[in-house]
């Protein structure tokens, strides 16, 4: 028994870096398979590839790019659908916990679609009710509350202006968003509109884009009127 405990060390080790390369190789061919289809993605639909992000995207103003301990962006596409630019994005961020005198990292990945608009609109940020978001109600930190119930229980609303957040959410675009209910989730601030969800495979990446598109179709005239910077983009 002795013995065998002697020999056990030499045993793992050799197990244990075996486990590890295997892993590294994965991740790798998986994170390389993204990036061809991705940019195959972007050919057959006349966007323009990326793998880095020269344009800081992580860096502009929303509350999803604050998260973590660190973040970034990779897998640029950038063109145009039904008419509008529109960029696309792989984001993620990571948490790093360094207790225990060691340090480990834990990410997120999301897809995100960008456009532009012409309008400067205070910061919005729609997304879906959890049983945290809950629990931070309980705690006191509410969030925009509308007259739809069921919207309320689906829906979570971050607003700095909260009398903007009810122009932006009339009855139409509450209509839609239930509607429409899915893994997607809004963030609007001056110029920009964001729509991301988890990390889609390449096939599944066009959902953003319809999303994106309806949101920006369903914002209401007085949003346009009040913030636009081109007043004939509502009429």
């Amino acid at each position: 028994m002795i013995e065998l405990l002697t020999w056990l060390p030499f045993v793992l080790v050799p197990v244990v870096f075996a486990a590890v390369i295997a892993v590294a190789v994965h991740t790798w061919r998986a994170n390389r398979r993204r990036v061809e289809e991705l940019a195959l993605w972007g050919m057959q639909r006349d966007f323009e590839f990326s793998h880095e992000d020269s344009n800081d995207l992580d860096r502009l103003d929303f509350h999803l790019f604050t998260l973590g301990d660190g973040r970034g962006c990779e897998n640029v596409l950038t063109g145009r659908w039904e008419d509008m630019p529109v960029t696309l994005a792989d984001y993620w961020y990571y948490d790093e916990d360094k207790s225990n005198g060691r340090s480990s990292r834990t990410y997120h990945r999301f897809s995100v679609m960008l456009a532009t608009i012409a309008a400067a609109l205070p910061h919005v940020r729609i997304g879906h009710e959890n049983a945290f978001s809950r629990l931070v109600d309980k705690l006191g930190f509410d969030d925009v509350q509308f007259e739809s119930e069921q919207f309320n229980r689906r829906f979570r609303v971050h607003a700095d202006d909260k009398q903007f957040a009810y122009k932006l959410l009339d009855a139409r675009m509450i209509e839609w968003l239930l509607a429409t209910a899915g893994p997607h989730c809004y963030e609007v601030h001056g110029q920009w509109v964001l729509v991301h969800s988890k990390r889609l495979p390449p096939a599944k990446l066009t959902t953003l884009l319809p999303a994106g598109k309806g949101f920006i179709g369903k914002v209401p005239r007085l949003v346009w009127a009040d913030y636009g910077t081109d007043k004939e983009a509502g009429s």
